[in-house]
């Protein structure tokens, strides 16, 4: 007896909800470990860094609330682009994007797995996430990483709750957002008002050797801290009042995640200084906690509750992207993309549950790829992808005028054209660096493009592709 059904998700998630899946992925273990990172490279000037990052994001963001607002279903810029490209060039988009997803929700898992020793660490339960070694796994009597072991079960753990509800892993979003956002307050909040605190520390903005094309590389670096917004349309269907809430969460979602950036690298900066903090490296955000932060009762000093936060950060930030991937291979599913039981609810569940656990299955296995590697991957497919999302906008306005848009972007066509050009300039940047630094990361992308091209035409071939299985809902247009 089949346990799948034919009917459509059900809408469980507000505004708040939808507007924390943004925040829960854009605001994982980045600010924590990059902020150091990016003032070793642009010295003060990382506070202007991730202003600009934030600009740049901004004109991809329009491009996916209008669409949202026009094209209400989920899968994110895959539905997007189905909506307005052929089957191949759509398959594709969401083929790559899937993948994204799923590669990004393993990486999530490696950061959670030191945070969590750290955090077990910092009270005493272990020792130095550097000395443990390997746990024996009883019956198969074969050593595994403890890191590797610890993401394994952070990624099932998320998947089962995924699995059983959406409405349940929605809240735990929700929750788990809220306290690293509020973590982050607190160290904003103490920082400022503290004496070590000072305007000095970023003066002159480019000290020494640094200029500002400095800024360029460390754009680079921390550009990944905004990805996530994207994942908030992926869920599209089960949000309630899609049109309207879908670009209000876009929309808040990323001024409260700059709002965010933007105060905790200033009291970082302020308090411990850009040579401080370089010399902290991924450290740098707790080792500023440490010095102006007290003491607290049970959590202990401002190290402990920043690592704190990155475990609930890195969680957060996997359990959007269980969320993101698992819409996207079921939306494809459902459009006769993948195989149509991808694309069927669960008669109990109510999730799409097939979807869910083949995303998680690529997941785990993208957890043994080189962390590095598998980043970069993962940063070229969402770069390409933003492309071809603001390449929509323009092709849905010249096709469709008169399509309903409770949401239209302003200037147009000035934000898409922006966004076009500025991700295919970054696009270009980071393939000459995989070329001369991670070609492995290259190869395996130009892999995964070729089996994606191999499963569209098998896939066509058993008559599991084509024109859809018949269940696509139109789209509205205007009186």
């Amino acid at each position: 007896m089949s346990s799948h059904g034919e009917r459509s998700p059900e809408p469980e998630l507000g505004l708040l909800d939808a507007t924390m899946i943004g925040m829960g992925a854009m605001i994982g273990a980045g600010i924590f470990v990059l902020t150091g990172l990016a003032a070793e490279i642009a010295g003060p000037a990382a506070l202007l860094v991730f202003v600009l990052n934030g600009v740049v994001t901004a004109f991809t963001a329009l491009s996916y609330a209008e669409l949202a607002s026009a094209i209400p279903k989920s899968g994110g810029g895959y539905a997007f682009v189905r909506e307005v490209f052929a089957d191949l060039p759509s398959f594709m988009m969401g083929w790559l994007l899937w993948f994204a997803y799923m590669v990004a929700g393993g990486l999530y898992a490696l950061g959670f797995a030191p945070n969590f020793l750290e955090l077990l660490h910092v009270y005493g339960i272990t020792a130095p996430p550097g000395e443990v070694g390997a746990v024996a796994v009883p019956v198969i009597d074969v050593g595994i990483p403890v890191g590797v072991g610890l993401a394994f079960a952070a990624v099932l753990l998320l998947v089962s709750l995924n699995a059983a509800s959406t409405a349940a892993s929605g809240s735990v979003e929700t929750i788990f957002t809220a306290i690293k956002v509020s973590i982050l307050v607190v160290f904003v909040g103490y920082g400022v008002t503290s004496p070590q605190f000072t305007g000095a520390e970023f003066q002159p903005l480019f000290p020494g050797e640094k200029t500002a094309l400095s800024i360029l590389p460390a754009m680079g670096l921390t550009f990944i801290a905004f990805e996530g917004y994207d994942l908030i349309t992926t869920v599209t269907e089960e949000v309630k009042n899609p049109r309207e809430n879908i670009p209000k969460a876009i929309f808040i979602s990323l001024a409260v995640t700059l709002v965010v950036y933007v105060a905790v690298v200033s009291v970082a900066i302020g308090t411990l200084g850009s040579v401080g903090l370089a010399d902290a490296g991924e450290a740098g955000i707790a080792q500023a906690a440490t010095n102006f932060m007290p003491t607290f009762p049970v959590i202990g000093n401002g190290g402990a509750v920043i690592v704190f936060g990155a475990v609930f950060s890195t969680l957060t930030a996997l359990n959007a992207v269980v969320i993101a991937s698992s819409r996207v291979a079921f939306s494809m599913g459902r459009e006769g993309q993948l195989l149509s039981s991808f694309g069927q609810i669960h008669h109990r569940f109510g999730t799409p549950f097939v979807a869910i656990l083949a995303s998680a299955v690529v997941m785990l296995g993208s957890v043994v790829l080189p962390t590095q590697s598998a980043g970069n991957m993962s940063s070229l497919f969402f770069l390409l992808s933003f492309v071809i999302v603001n390449g929509s906008v323009i092709k849905l306005r010249r096709e469709r005028p008169n399509m309903a848009r409770p949401y239209e972007l302003p200037y147009y066509p000035v934000p898409p054209i922006l966004g076009i050009a500025l991700n295919l300039l970054l696009t270009g940047v980071l393939v000459i660096y995989l070329l001369r630094t991670d070609v492995l990361a290259l190869l395996l992308s130009i892999g995964w493009v070729a089996l994606g091209v191999l499963a569209y035409y098998g896939l066509k071939a058993l008559g599991d592709s084509g024109e859809g299985t018949g269940q696509q809902t139109a789209v509205a247009e205007d009186d």
